[in-house]
């Protein structure tokens, strides 16, 4: 679950991290309120959604001088106004896609004179399966493009669980820095705090881009970006009382709420699969028979026939699904609560396009016994490669 930018600079101040001081505005009428809240005599003005790269964004039909989802203002008067400018405006950046995401929060902040940007982020490497620091001389800018373009001029390495976070870590990402001072104190107290920060919240990734070297010689966060792992939010609710669901897929809000694993990619094939695995196979054998699938689907090994029934509805939901493949291995999952599932969800919501099934394993033949008696237009599969070969023809022609 990820949070807005304002969110995790409040977790920030909390755990006593120095970060600007500044007010989230959620309608235009309370831009100028929060603006004069703040000292000035600079102003930033932030679009709030869930992905990187708005200050490089743009609006969707916006007029000259409307550039960019972070902007500086020097006047209470012009904060008011590059607000107004952005709130139920759609804003799109290399992360949100053509679609882009429709900005309905703002956050208002106090400037900082700048003399140097830092990149700081902490995240779980799973090739370790421990937290890992990644640190960089070059913040402001997306990491993606400093490893591709400068991969040694960034430091990544992972605490020992059994010692936790040490001195000696915040002084290894001091000195990686360039820090000097009362600066490598500060970094070792951020880095300690940080850490606390990831490990008691749950967190999966904590980024600081850019963490910044004021005028005056000090550290301070500038930007942030936090996610956390799903799995632990029953123990985090204050973290999940901070979720908005506007920035959430549709489809797989809707999958979570029935705890369906699902995931929405950009092709014309909706696949229902049990099990991670057979889900990425079924995936794979889609596009080496020359299309797309349109999502990622796990029903899991105790489905029930309301899961199955909800699961179809979602995949139907999708504009761009032309054909759907249906791949069940029964292990721990029965293929005849699959087959009453599709029934069900195909007399509730109609079957407007191509149908592959293919089942396999505990009471298959009952299930497919279900399905040929229950007048559908089905195709039926014997096999992984011959359902894909099917659904694949049956949607291209």
């Amino acid at each position: 679950m990820n949070i807005h930018e304002y969110q995790a600079k409040g977790l920030l101040r909390a755990a006593g991290v120095p970060v600007s001081d500044g007010r989230v505005v959620l309608r235009a009428e309370e831009a100028k309120s929060a603006a004069g809240e703040l000292d000035g005599p600079l102003w930033v003005v932030k679009a709030q959604i869930h992905a990187g790269g708005r200050g490089k964004g743009s609006f969707k039909e916006a007029s000259a001088g409307e550039k960019g989802g972070v902007r500086l203002a020097k006047s209470v008067a012009e904060a008011e106004e590059h607000a107004k400018q952005m709130l139920g405006r759609t804003l799109v950046t290399h992360q949100t896609g053509p679609a882009g995401k429709q900005v309905n929060r703002i956050y208002i902040e106090d400037g900082s004179e700048i003399e140097r940007e830092l990149y700081l982020a902490l995240l779980v490497d799973r090739v370790t399966s421990r937290i890992s620091f990644v640190v960089s001389t070059e913040g402001g800018m997306d990491i993606e493009e400093v490893a591709a373009s400068t991969p040694e001029k960034i430091l990544s390495f992972s605490i020992d669980p059994a010692t936790g976070i040490q001195g000696f870590h915040g002084r290894r990402v001091a000195f990686a820095l360039g820090l000097e001072g009362k600066q490598v104190k500060q970094c070792v107290d951020l880095v300690g705090k940080l850490y606390k920060l990831f490990t008691e919240r749950d967190a999966e990734m904590v980024e600081i881009n850019p963490l910044i070297v004021t005028d005056k010689g000090d550290l301070k966060c500038l930007d942030a970006k936090m996610g956390f792992d799903s799995n632990s939010l029953y123990r985090q609710s204050d973290i999940l009382a901070l979720r908005d669901e506007t920035e959430e897929d549709a489809k797989e809000l809707a999958a979570s709420k029935y705890d369906l694993n699902y995931i929405a990619l950009d092709g014309e094939i909706g696949c229902m699969v049990n099990g991670a695995g057979l889900a990425m196979a079924t995936m794979d054998i889609i596009k080496l028979y020359g299309a797309e699938p349109a999502n990622f689907l796990d029903v899991g090994g105790g489905a029930t026939k309301e899961k199955v029934t909800e699961a179809f509805k979602i995949i139907t939901s999708d504009p761009n699904v032309k054909g759907i493949l249906v791949n069940i291995f029964g292990g721990i999952m029965r293929c005849d609560i699959i087959a009453e599932g599709v029934i069900a969800a195909v007399r509730e919501v109609g079957l407007e396009v191509p149908l592959v099934v293919r089942l396999e394993g505990t009471n298959v033949d009952l299930g497919k016994q279900i399905i040929n008696e229950s007048g559908l237009n089905v195709i039926a599969a014997d096999n992984l490669s011959d359902a894909a070969e099917k659904i694949v023809k049956a949607v291209k022609g």
